[in-house]
C-alpha cells in the first residue's frame, strides 16, 4: 500500500500511508483506538475506498473496489465483531454468498468435503453442523477464519483477534496462525496486546494519529519503545512500587454464595468475599470458572440459590435479594464485562448512554419530566474529565471505538462517588494508552476510600492493580494470597487446581 489517504468527513483516518508486507510472514499492525489501522485495512480489504493512494498484491498494481475484488486477489478479512449469521450452522455461514452448486444438498456436500480437508490440514476444528448461536466464540472465530481461507484467502487480515478470547483460546489461535505462516499464509496482525505481537509476529509497523511512525523487525522491537511509539510519550501499565494498601472498613461482604444454574449446575460454591474500603482485590481464574457468575451475584443481576449479603450495612438473602436500583441507592457501582450487551445501548447517543441507570436523580429530574440540557451538560463534562474522544456527547454510542466506549461506562459509574466498585474485564479491547488511563482512575477511586473490586481474566492486569487476589476455579475460590506474595507462576497453579 502506497500514500493511501483516507478522510471521513473532518476526520483525516489514514495521512500518506504506506505498508509493506512480506509474503509468509506475520506482520503485527499497532496503535491506539482511533489510529487509522482498521481503517487502512478496510481499504485494503475494499470496504473503504482510498481518496488516493495505491496498492500492489505480488509486484502487480491492482484495483480493489469492494470485498469480492479483494477476495479474487486473495485476501480476506476476520473483523473484530464477527460476521456470522447465529440462526444459520457453521457450514452455511461458510457457504453464504459462495455457493458452488445451485443444488444446496450437493453443494453442500462439495463445501463440506473442502471444509474438512481444511480442518485437517489447519487445525481449525468446529462442528459444521451447529449453529452459529450455539457456538463458542474461540469456535466462532475459528470458523471465521475457515470462511477466509475457503475463499481462497492468501493473505489473512485479523481485527483485534483475541479481543474476546480467553488466554487458552489464544494460545490455541496462535498455535493455528504459526501453522498456517508455516504453509504459506501472510498474516496481518492488528491488536493492541504488544506481549501478543513480540511472541508471534516477524515485523510490526506502529501507526499515531493516521500515519506510520515506526516499522522494524520484532527482533529488534521492545515493548516500552513500541508502547512509547503508540502514545508519544512513556507509558507505565505495571505496578507503582510501595503502593499495596491494607483496607479499612468492610463494605461488601458475602458468605458461602451458591449458584446453580437453570439446568441445576453448580456455578458457585461456598464463596466468601470481602471487599474493604481503600482496597482493590482482584479476581484471577480462567475464564468461565465462575467469575462471571459472582460479579452478576454480587450486582444483584443474578439471585444465589444460598448466600447471603451485605452491602454498606444492608444485609441480604435469597428471599429478598439485591436489586440494581438498590445498589445503586446504597452506592454500589458496577462496570459491566460485556459492555456492549450490558453498559451501552448501542443506538443511543452518548449523552443517553452516560445517564442509563441514573436518569432518577435530581440533577437529571424536574418532577416527572427529564432534563435533556443537564445530562448532555453532565456527558461533555464526563467526557472532558475522562478523556472520551470525540467529545460530541450527541454521537451514538457505536461509533465511539472500544476504549472510548469503556471510558464512557467508568466515566458513569465513577462518577457518582461509590463506595463499592465491581469492575469485569476493565480494559478488554482498549489500545495501551486507555489503559494506564483507566488503572489510574481505579487506584484513585482505592486511594479515595472506595472498595474496589476487579475480575480480569489477565494475570498481569491483576498484578499490577491489586492489594488482595483471589483465585478461582470450578466456581470455588481456590486461594487467596497479599499482593506481596503473589508470582505468576504460584497464581497459573492455583487457576489449573494445583497449590501455590
Amino acid at each position: 500500500m502506497r500514500g493511501i489517504h483516507k478522510r471521513f468527513g473532518a476526520v483525516q483516518a489514514n495521512v500518506d500511508v504506506s505498508l509493506g508486507v512480506r509474503a509468509g510472514t506475520v506482520h503485527g499492525l499497532v496503535g491506539e483506538n482511533g489510529a487509522g489501522k482498521s481503517t487502512l485495512m478496510s481499504v485494503l480489504y475494499g470496504f473503504y475506498r482510498a481518496d488516493r493512494g495505491s496498492i500492489e498484491v505480488n509486484g502487480q498494481p491492482v484495483e480493489i473496489h469492494n470485498a469480492d475484488d479483494a477476495i479474487a486477489q486473495g485476501i480476506g478479512m476476520v473483523h473484530q465483531h464477527f460476521m456470522l449469521v447465529d440462526t444459520l450452522t457453521a457450514i452455511e455461514n461458510v457457504m453464504l454468498g459462495a455457493e458452488p452448486h445451485w443444488l444446496l444438498l450437493r453443494a453442500t456436500h462439495q463445501v463440506r468435503g473442502k471444509l474438512e480437508a481444511l480442518m485437517q490440514s489447519t487445525g481449525l476444528h468446529v462442528k459444521l453442523d451447529a449453529l452459529v448461536a450455539d457456538l463458542a466464540v474461540g469456535d466462532r472465530q475459528r470458523l471465521e477464519i475457515l470462511k477466509a481461507l475457503y475463499r481462497g484467502a492468501k493473505v489473512l487480515i485479523l481485527d483485534e483477534p483475541t479481543a474476546v478470547l480467553t488466554p487458552q483460546e489464544t494460545l490455541q489461535l496462535f498455535d493455528v496462525l504459526r501453522g498456517l505462516r508455516a504453509q504459506g499464509a501472510t498474516i496481518v496482525l492488528i491488536t493492541h496486546k504488544l506481549k501478543e505481537v513480540m511472541g508471534l509476529c516477524d515485523f510490526v509497523t506502529v501507526m499515531r494519529a493516521g500515519q506510520v511512525v515506526q516499522e522494524l523487525p520484532i527482533a529488534e522491537a521492545t515493548i516500552a519503545g513500541l508502547a512509547e511509539a503508540m502514545v508519544g510519550r512513556k507509558v507505565n501499565m505495571g505496578r507503582v512500587e510501595g503502593e499495596a494498601r491494607q483496607g479499612g472498613e468492610v463494605l461488601l461482604a458475602a458468605s458461602q454464595l451458591e449458584l446453580r444454574d437453570s439446568l441445576q449446575v453448580l456455578r458457585l460454591s461456598g464463596i466468601d468475599v470481602q471487599l474493604r474500603a481503600g482496597e482493590i482485590v482482584g479476581i484471577a481464574g480462567v475464564s468461565g470458572n465462575g467469575q462471571s457468575e459472582l460479579l452478576d451475584v454480587l450486582s444483584g443481576l443474578l439471585t444465589p440459590t444460598q448466600g447471603a449479603l451485605t452491602v454498606c450495612g444492608q444485609r441480604f438473602t435469597p428471599a429478598q435479594w439485591l436489586d440494581p436500583q438498590t445498589a445503586r441507592h446504597l452506592g454500589l457501582a458496577h462496570v459491566p464485562e460485556d459492555r456492549h450487551a450490558r453498559a451501552l445501548v448501542m443506538a443511543f447517543g452518548a449523552w443517553e448512554s452516560a445517564v442509563l441507570g441514573y436518569d432518577g436523580l435530581s440533577a437529571y429530574r424536574s418532577g416527572p419530566w427529564m432534563r435533556h440540557a443537564a445530562m448532555k451538560a453532565a456527558t461533555a463534562h464526563m467526557m472532558e474529565r475522562f478523556d472520551v474522544r470525540p467529545r460530541d456527547p450527541a454521537l451514538v454510542s457505536s461509533k465511539f471505538s472500544g476504549g472510548n466506549q469503556q471510558k464512557l461506562v467508568l466515566a458513569r459509574e465513577l462518577g457518582q462517588a461509590p463506595k463499592v466498585l465491581l469492575v469485569g474485564q476493565p480494559t478488554r479491547g482498549v489500545d495501551i494508552g486507555a489503559i494506564e488511563f483507566i488503572y489510574t482512575q481505579l487506584r484513585a477511586m482505592r486511594d479515595a476510600g472506595c472498595a474496589v473490586l476487579v475480575v480480569s481474566s489477565e494475570l498481569d492486569e491483576i498484578l499490577a492493580l491489586s492489594d488482595r487476589v483471589m483465585v478461582m476455579n470450578q466456581g470455588r475460590i481456590a486461594g487467596e494470597l497479599a499482593i506481596a506474595d503473589c508470582t505468576e507462576a504460584g497464581l497459573g497453579l492455583l487457576m489449573t487446581g494445583g497449590n501455590a
